[in-house]
């Protein structure tokens, strides 16, 4: 059985094209459907109600605690399927999603999967946005992170589980629960120092124990992409989260030796592909993006840093040995 978890907060409107996407799956998979309200106070529980003689196996768990982890583990906790697939509120799954995913877990080494998250603008994009999206395939995939936003060109069998993003995130139960849960992911404004690097720490357990992850070209949603994000602003505060992530992982990781230089070398990397990504385009506004990310990125880090060093709270919630 498939349980698809769809955490939520004060989306309404976002929420309600998703569940309609998930009525046209194919009839012939058996799933249930968890939307995990995470403290709304719109019309969520009313869009889950216009939708249950739909989708009558769909349920909807009110969870106050913020935090989209709280409410992967809640949706987690109350699945009765063996996978869980997680979505974001803004996708709409393509109506092979959920029987390419079943499909795929009919091979009982397969312990991730992952698919194709189509860039859904909801505006016009700027013409810079269109290069970022619109530029040379590099190793057969077009990605921008900041949108998550992905597509595989060359439809490989195996994918590397870095690449399974959480807005369309497929894995077995006993796994997932094997690497812990989630660490913390998205958090409101306020609480933002309590932010961790969510579903990368269990991308990180499946490929440091060599678990298989796949590729389904069916298993693929559409992301929807609102004006707002179309601003260099948003990329500045992508990378001012992102910046926070990684602060996390690497005090978290203090004293491992083995992780700390693989974080390192991670974070090196990743660093040099992106000064070398930016080198390829000549449009002012394209750079503009990547340096606004890139300062994000050096605010984030540092406040958390200082978070960090001057909040008891932050350092023992840093620490936690599991979040569930």
């Amino acid at each position: 059985m498939i349980s698809v978890i769809i955490p939520t907060r004060n989306r309404a409107d976002l929420l309600g094209p998703c569940l309609a996407s998930l009525s046209l799956q194919s009839p012939n998979v058996e799933c249930e459907v968890l939307v995990i309200d995470n403290g709304s106070t719109d019309t969520t529980q009313e869009v889950v109600k216009d939708f249950q003689s739909k989708l009558p196996n769909l349920m909807c768990i009110y969870a106050q605690e913020p935090g989209l982890h709280n409410g992967r583990h809640v949706g987690m906790k109350a699945a009765k399927g063996d996978i869980l697939v997680f979505a974001d509120d803004d996708i709409e799954a393509l109506p092979t999603w959920l029987s390419s995913i079943d499909e795929a877990f009919k091979d009982p080494s397969v312990a991730m999967v992952g698919g194709n998250n189509y860039p859904m603008f909801l505006d016009e994009p700027p013409k810079w946005l269109n290069k970022l999206w619109e530029r040379r395939a590099w190793r057969g995939i077009k990605s921008v992170p900041s949108l998550s936003i992905i597509e595989f060109l060359r439809k490989p069998e195996l994918m590397s589980p870095y690449l399974v993003w959480g807005c369309n995130f497929s894995i077995r139960k006993n796994v997932l629960m094997s690497a812990g849960g989630f660490h913390p992911d998205g958090m409101p404004k306020d609480l933002i120092r309590f932010r961790g690097d969510g579903e990368t720490h269990v991308s990180n357990f499946v490929a440091r124990s060599g678990l298989k992850c796949i590729f389904h070209s069916g298993a693929s949603v559409c992301h929807k992409v609102t004006a707002e994000r179309m601003t260099h602003q948003y990329f500045r505060q992508r990378g001012f989260n992102q910046g926070i992530s990684d602060s996390y992982t690497a005090l978290r990781n203090q004293g491992s030796t083995d992780n700390l230089k693989s974080d390192k070398t991670i974070a090196i990397k990743a660093r040099q592909w992106l000064a070398k990504f930016a080198q390829l385009f000549d449009d002012t506004e394209v750079r503009k993006a990547f340096d606004e990310r890139k300062a994000g990125y050096r605010e984030g880090y540092a406040y958390h840093q200082a978070a960090y060093r001057n909040d008891p709270e932050v350092r023992d919630w840093v620490h936690h040995p599991v979040y569930f």
